[in-house]
């Protein structure tokens, strides 16, 4: 299991997946809007187990986004 972390401060803009979800590491899970700019989060492989974010939420760096299996 890994745990996806926010690389960056800012305002989670939206969530692209959901639990359950199979991703390939190229797929953009999360935007994250930091300094007025859309950064898409991407993260390993794998399935989706838990998502620790809400739309709106503000998240600091390092924060846990998801939990992926």
């Amino acid at each position: 299991m890994a745990e996806l972390t926010s690389p960056l401060t800012g305002k989670i803009l939206e969530i692209n997946v959901k639990v359950g979800d199979v991703v390939t590491e190229d797929d953009e899970l999360f935007i994250i809007e930091a300094m007025k700019m859309e950064n898409p989060i991407t993260g390993p492989a794998g399935t989706i187990k838990e998502i620790k974010v809400n739309v709106g939420d503000n998240v600091q760096k390092n924060d846990v986004l998801a939990i992926i299996e």
